[in-house]
């Protein structure tokens, strides 16, 4: 199981919404080689962590794949993907035309990776909850492997934060 996080909150360079480009990035990791699509969550809109003033809200989801990629091999291409969509990274937590995070890969998603790049499970995905909405709707059950608790209960201990479904 290859769960991938997908947002955006600015306009691909093609014009695009940011729900639109995060549908066709869905679309399009059916056709990195070695990997295929299994499901993908709702979308939903969510408010930028951290809030910076006058930023549009964000549209998130997450894909459930498979495959037999390796984590750096499928990074790259997920990286390849922020690129066409004209992702630029000026500085941390900037408002973007996409951005593709691994979350979890691994039989079950228990594969632990300190480095290189990319670190897995994500660093940061049990603290977000615009991640774990949309990975509880594709992999109910899930469980942290470095943290031993399910993504049920990640929610759980998150305090509400401004999101709503599309």
């Amino acid at each position: 199981m290859i769960l991938i996080a997908l947002g955006a909150n600015l306009p691909g360079t093609d014009g695009r919404a940011p729900r639109a480009t995060c549908e066709a990035a869905a679309a399009a990791l059916d056709g990195i080689p070695g990997l295929r699509l299994e499901a993908v969550s709702r979308w939903w809109e969510t408010a930028p962590e951290p809030p910076l003033p006058g930023a549009p809200w964000y549209v998130n989801g997450v894909a459930r794949c498979a495959g037999g990629l390796g984590p750096a091999v499928l990074l790259a291409a997920l990286q390849a993907l922020e690129q066409a969509a004209g992702r630029q990274r000026p500085y941390p937590n900037a408002p973007r035309t996409l951005d593709l995070d691994i979350i979890a890969m691994g039989a079950m998603g228990e594969t632990v990776r300190d480095a290189p790049d990319p670190v897995l499970p994500h660093p940061r995905a049990h603290l977000r909850r615009f991640v774990l909405e949309p990975l509880a709707e594709v992999a109910p059950g899930w469980v942290h492997p470095r943290l031993g608790r399910s993504v049920e209960a990640l929610l759980a201990e998150l305090p509400a934060a401004p999101m709503r479904p599309l």
